[in-house]
């Protein structure tokens, strides 16, 4: 029984936090249980804009140690998993009496390029927009704009891989999990937690629990923990729309807006250009939040200010939103809020100690993984040494810059795939896409055809290997095919996997 074994860690929470800190105590050697209320990423980590980046605005803001460290965490996080993360250039306009006046902006991309330890990736230049490419999609308005470097990620992906590998190297994760009540008993934690499908509940015993819920970690401490009052995080809501293209170029745009916020317009997913994002404050319950009307006029309204053709409602395909969970430091503005982490340790001295984490970016995960396991180590005895930053996420050992090797390289094995097919299963898999269709002779030999380009293979794989359940699962966070499949075809792969999850195994 799970009650009367004793694991090292309890960790509530599967979004970035979370799995980032089981895989790198499971890698130490700690016994780790994971409990994740819905589905990997289903909540911030699947909502951010997609970037592996130092956060060039941030140093407005003075934070300089965490735009130092974000920087330097670009090319290991890109060398631990190259077909989620890669390299993608920013092109940033500028006009003359704009928000920041040009010394400002080549200061801040010197410090860019110079404190971060930049080796792979290629150092900031000068656009002639009348000249570049880059200038094409833009109003003429534009003469002048700076080119830096930054990464692009798949964020959905980036965590249920940490996921993989730390159940790959024993931890117990578990998804639709959640954390009814966790206590203090006998010098460890004794938490009690349901299964938000079934309504079966287990017990666990563990030394020390890590509360990594994101935008619910207040709520976790005032209902699994009984307490009341607690305010630590301040809940930003960030908004974005996917539009049909607007522009064929594969580098980016950073856009600076006249209130002070900025917004990127993104190459997304081959067809689209991703929009982003809004800062308000947001009051509301994390899980319904939506995008607003004013937040969709905003992002169109701001794009249109800069690209020759308008973006209009009409061009909308999809939009997300989500909420960041920040420390509460205080500040006056959304956009203002320190994006730096927070890690605070209560108990010690006889009582089970809890690990909170509060605040946190994709970019800097890694790093508070590693500061997480320090004051671990300090609370329950350390284990191990770090090890991730030399690491590889499963399906990311091949070079950085292998990606296109790896496309060749499985085309030529399973000839019938088209061109774009195999170039997706890379992108999404890595060097296990090969184990994924291995004995595939033929396109009949991947099973039931749900649509675009997803077959019964890959959705199998999804359950079996990543915890896949829904369809939305599947199409909005393991893969992007939601925005290639219609309604009718979604709702036959729910009720697929509905009838495989039932099914006798």
């Amino acid at each position: 029984m799970n009650g009367d074994v004793i694991r090292d860690i309890f960790v509530i929470g599967g979004g970035i936090n979370g799995c980032g800190i089981a895989r790198d105590a499971a890698g130490r050697g700690y016994s780790v249980v994971l409990a994740e209320m819905k589905d990997f990423a289903s909540g911030t980590s699947s909502a951010s804009t997609k970037l592996i980046h130092g956060g060039l605005r941030y140093l407005e803001h003075y934070e300089f140690r965490l735009v130092r460290e974000a920087l330097m965490e670009r090319e290991v996080l890109w060398a631990m998993a190259p077909h989620v993360i890669w390299p993608m250039r920013f092109v940033l306009p500028f006009q003359k009496g704009g928000l920041r006046p040009a010394w400002l902006i080549r200061l801040g991309l010197f410090l860019y390029d110079y404190i971060g330890g930049r080796k792979l990736l290629p150092a900031t230049r000068t656009l002639d927009l009348a000249k570049d490419p880059a200038g094409g999609p833009l109003k003429k308005l534009f003469r002048k704009a700076f080119e830096y470097s930054d990464g692009w990620v798949d964020d959905a992906r980036l965590v249920v891989l940490n996921a993989r590998d730390a159940a790959d190297r024993g931890a117990d994760i578990r998804t639709a999990t959640r954390v009814v009540t966790a206590r203090r008993e006998n010098g460890h934690w004794a938490v009690e937690t349901e299964n938000v499908e079934t309504g079966a509940r287990e017990n666990f015993r563990a030394r020390m629990l890590v509360n990594a819920a994101g935008p619910w970690v207040d709520k976790v401490l005032s209902t699994a923990f009984g307490r009341n009052d607690v305010h630590n995080v301040r809940l930003v809501q960030g908004s974005h729309i996917v539009v049909k293209t607007k522009f064929s170029d594969p580098r980016a745009y950073f856009f600076q807006n006249p209130d002070g916020r900025i917004m990127f317009a993104i190459p997304y997913q081959e067809e689209f250009t991703l929009i982003g994002t809004t800062d308000r404050d947001y009051q509301g319950d994390p899980r319904d939040v939506r995008i607003s009307d004013a937040e969709i006029d905003y992002l169109c309204a701001s794009a249109s200010e800069y690209f020759a053709e308008p973006v209009k409602r009409d061009d909308i395909v999809w939009t997300y939103s989500g909420v960041r969970p920040l420390f509460d430091d205080g500040a006056s503005k959304a956009q203002e809020a320190t994006r730096d982490y927070v890690l605070k340790v209560e108990g010690g001295d006889g009582q089970a100690p809890l690990l909170n984490i509060f605040g946190g970016k994709l970019t800097t995960y890694r790093r508070l993984a590693e500061s997480a396991l320090e004051k671990i180590g300090d609370a329950i005895g350390a284990k191990g040494d770090r090890w991730t930053a030399g690491s590889r996420l499963p399906g990311g050992d091949f070079k950085v810059d292998g990606f296109d090797a790896e496309v060749k390289g499985l085309s030529a094995r399973f000839a019938f795939l088209a061109p774009a097919h195999a170039r997706r299963l890379v992108r999404l898999y890595g060097t296990r896409a090969a184990a994924m269709l291995d004995g595939a002779k033929g396109i009949d030999d991947l099973g039931r055809h749900f649509g675009s380009d997803l077959y019964e293979r890959e959705v199998r794989w999804l359950m079996k290997e990543e915890w896949a359940r829904h369809a939305e699962d599947v199409l909005w966070r393991r893969t992007k095919r939601g925005l290639h499949l219609t309604a009718a075809e979604a709702a036959v792969l729910e009720d697929y996997m509905a009838a495989a999850q039932a099914a006798p195994h």
